[in-house]
């Protein structure tokens, strides 16, 4: 087999021109290229961003008792948890105090959850399970009473809104310990 002796300023030039190509085609988005879509309005981008965070920030105006979340989880919640919150099918929500570690713990809402603004982020995000995101903020703070006082962690009467939901000390708030590694940093929120 033959081979060229090509001149590295040839290859360089060739190169160069390549990329000049390249740089100088314009950029079509991804809706352009394939006909669909669209870029999403300051409205649409609004309506998803409901990031929560544990010291409240980014909950929403609203309020709820365990009484009226009582309601509310007899309606949408019980098929899956169980009247109790301790049955299932799906994930026990109640109970487990003092068994994290024990050999077998038992991961609920009371035992395991830090932070009770997560429980009401998770509720808001992915629950009802056939039908998520379709609560009311009221309806929301109500169902995360509720499940608090399940726990034994709030009173049934006491409001759950965005300045007393994260002031509720859940009883593994201080069970997780902070990323030792250098490299890893808390992330600070965009709000």
């Amino acid at each position: 087999m033959a081979t060229r002796n090509v001149s590295p300023g040839f290859v360089v030039a060739t190169a160069l021109a390549i990329c000049g190509i390249a740089l100088s085609v314009p950029r079509l988005s991804a809706a352009d290229q394939l006909g669909v879509g669209r870029p999403p309005t300051a409205e649409e981008l609004k309506a998803i961003d409901i990031e929560v965070l544990p010291d409240g920030r980014g909950l929403p105006a609203g309020s709820g008792t365990a009484a009226k979340g009582k309601t509310i989880y007899a309606n949408r919640c019980v098929t899956c948890h169980g009247a109790t919150g301790k049955e299932g099918p799906q994930d026990v929500l109640v109970g487990g105090q003092g068994t994290l570690a024990s050999p077998k713990p038992l991961k609920t809402v009371g035992s395991y959850w830090p932070y009770a603004t997560t429980l009401w982020d998770y509720i808001n995000r992915a629950m009802p399970f056939d039908h998520p995101g379709t609560l009311s903020p009221d309806d929301v703070y109500a169902t995360t009473a509720y499940l608090l006082y399940l726990n034994g962690i709030v009173g049934e009467q006491d409001a759950m809104d965005r300045t007393t939901l994260p002031r509720v000390q859940m009883p593994n708030r201080n069970g997780f310990v902070a990323d030792p590694r250098p490299d890893v940093k808390p992330q600070k929120s965009q709000r």
